[in-house]
C-alpha cells in the first residue's frame, strides 16, 4: 500500500495486521482522490478519517493538500499502523488521532469539511451514523451503496470491484 500522489506520492504505507479493518486499495482511493480532487474540495481542507486504520484515506487527502486530518479508530493494531505512517511521513504537525469508538466521537466533531468512512465489513449502522455527522461532504466506503438520509443526497456513487463508494452532501 502507498499513497498515490501528491507531495508524498510513493511512500509506503503499513497496514493493520489481521482482518478487522478493510484497508482501502490504491485503484480505490486513487479514482476516490482523482474525483474530489476535480471538484475542487480537497485543497485546504480539514477532513476526518472515520474508521481509520492504516489511514490512508487520511493521508491521500494530507499528500493532495488538505490542510488537516482527524484520524478516529479504536483497532489497537490500526491505531499502532497509523501511528507509524503518520510518524513516519512526518504529518504530526497537521494530524490529531483519537483512539475511540467513531459513534461515541462523532457527535463532538467540529469544522471538518469532508469526512471519509470506511467502517469495518459487515458495518449495518449507516442510519444511525450519518445523522450524526455534520460536515458538508462525506466519502462512504462500503459492501453497497449507501443511501442518503434525509438531509442529505447522493452526489455519486459507483463500484470498484467488491467496494461502493458513495459521495454524499449535506442539502442547504
Amino acid at each position: 500500500m502507498r499513497v498515490i500522489s501528491g507531495e508524498l506520492g510513493g511512500r509506503k504505507l503499513v497496514a493493520p495486521a489481521g482482518d478487522t479493518t478493510r484497508p482501502t486499495t490504491d485503484k480505490v482511493r486513487q479514482a476516490v482522490f482523482n474525483s474530489l480532487g476535480s471538484m475542487g474540495v480537497i485543497e485546504g481542507a480539514v477532513v476526518a478519517d472515520l474508521y481509520a486504520g492504516s489511514g490512508a484515506l487520511g493521508i491521500e487527502a494530507l499528500s493532495r493538500g488538505a490542510e488537516r486530518c482527524i484520524f478516529v479508530e479504536r483497532d489497537r493494531a490500526a491505531l499502532h499502523a497509523l501511528r507509524e505512517n503518520i510518524s513516519a511521513l512526518g504529518l504530526g504537525e497537521r494530524a490529531s488521532v483519537h483512539a475511540t469508538d467513531v459513534m461515541a466521537w462523532v457527535p463532538a466533531m467540529r469544522n471538518v469539511d469532508i469526512a471519509f468512512i470506511d467502517p469495518p465489513y459487515a458495518f449495518d449502522a449507516w442510519a444511525n451514523l450519518l445523522p450524526l455527522v455534520d460536515v458538508g461532504m462525506v466519502v462512504a466506503e462500503a459492501d453497497d451503496p449507501v443511501e442518503a438520509p434525509e438531509g442529505w443526497e447522493v452526489a455519486r456513487s459507483k463500484r470498484y470491484g467488491r467496494t461502493w463508494v458513495t459521495v454524499l452532501e449535506r442539502l442547504a
